[in-house]
């Protein structure tokens, strides 16, 4: 079975407290990552290559952003 955008399974962090700033990302399309605003699930989302995504996700980690 191939999965596409169309059935896409968001997740929000386990670090997420809830407090309604949160992004919810989908991990299971293949070579895309999409992520949108958990407070607007029905709106657009944004679809980065997964490499990409991945690149981000390595410098939010080593602090290249600051104190997000």
């Amino acid at each position: 079975m191939t999965t596409t955008t169309d059935s896409p399974r968001w997740f929000k962090s386990s670090y997420s407290n809830n407090g309604g700033n949160c992004i919810e990302v989908a991990a299971n399309i293949p070579g895309a990552v999409p992520v949108r605003d958990s407070k607007n699930p029905h709106g657009p989302a944004l679809v980065f290559p997964a490499d990409e995504w991945s690149s981000f996700v390595s410098a939010v980690r080593a602090g290249e952003f600051g104190n997000l």
